[in-house]
């Protein structure tokens, strides 16, 4: 019998609480830590429609890659969201683990995944860790083996995202040698792009006055959304939950969706 700590033991082997940002909140947020686990789910966000999904297949554990809660609650009553979806998985004796910013970091994890997706060498963190003992860190920098195109690293995300389009700041025939990535919404990784002395920075999302910097500052961004440059980690991690503990069933929610779509 798997009981819900050696899940989450598993869990913070592979991607380590250390790496996780400072204002984050990872590890096991709602459970029993005894409980018997049968049935995991993965899932970017915890919404209304992943929380059916859950409760509907019986599952007894949530990896979330968002945290909920994230912030500290006063209060979990049905008056809000949140509330009502923590409610309802506690009365289903639902846990709740979220790796977040400790698996973007990870050495197999998310930024890793998408700079090897892009087909860049010699990755290195973008904003290393001091005195880490495996030398890791947030975001990711390489090199292409040649320069290329920025339309030709375009038709690569959109193969490895499995995704229809992004949004661009710069010049799409530019070519470009080096480029950093940082999964979601990491417009704040912009300087340590530059400082790398990158000619591309790829992130999910961004403000539009970092937009501008960019622009101004030379450097062509990306971005292809906050959803896709995580999603398809979410859908890899229950394939690695299912080869770590084969006599239980996991799998990515179905249900999840992006909330934003391109018309």
């Amino acid at each position: 019998m798997t009981v819900l700590q050696q899940v989450c033991g598993f869990l913070e082997q592979f991607a380590p609480r250390r790496l996780a940002e400072d204002w984050d909140n990872v590890g096991l947020l709602v459970g029993d830590r005894a409980q018997p686990i049968e049935r995991i789910m993965t899932c970017l966000t915890i919404t209304p429609a992943s929380v059916a999904e859950a409760i509907r297949e019986r599952a007894q554990l949530i990896v979330a890659h968002h945290p909920l809660p994230f912030r500290p609650l006063k209060t979990i009553t049905s008056d809000t969201v949140a509330g009502r979806m923590l409610l309802e998985l506690i009365r289903g004796q639902v846990a709740i683990y979220s790796p977040h910013t400790s698996f973007d970091s990870a050495a197999v994890g998310i930024n890793q995944q998408l700079a090897e997706g892009l087909g860049l060498t010699d990755i290195q963190p973008l904003q290393p860790r001091v005195d880490d003992p495996d030398n890791l860190g947030a975001g990711r920098k390489g090199a292409f083996a040649a320069p290329l195109p920025v339309r030709e690293v375009v038709a690569r995300l959109k193969t490895f995202l499995r995704i229809d389009g992004m949004h661009l700041v710069g010049d799409d025939a530019a070519e470009v040698r080096t480029a950093a990535v940082a999964c979601g919404s990491a417009g704040s990784f912009l300087d340590a792009a530059l400082r790398a002395k990158c000619d591309l920075f790829v992130t999910g999302e961004t403000t539009f006055h970092t937009c501008l910097e960019a622009e101004s500052r030379g450097i062509a961004l990306l971005l292809p959304g906050h959803y896709a440059t995580e999603r398809f980690a979410v859908e890899q991690l229950a394939g690695v939950l299912q080869k770590q503990f084969p006599e239980l069933q996991a799998w990515a929610s179905v249900d999840e969706a992006d909330p934003l779509t391109w018309i």
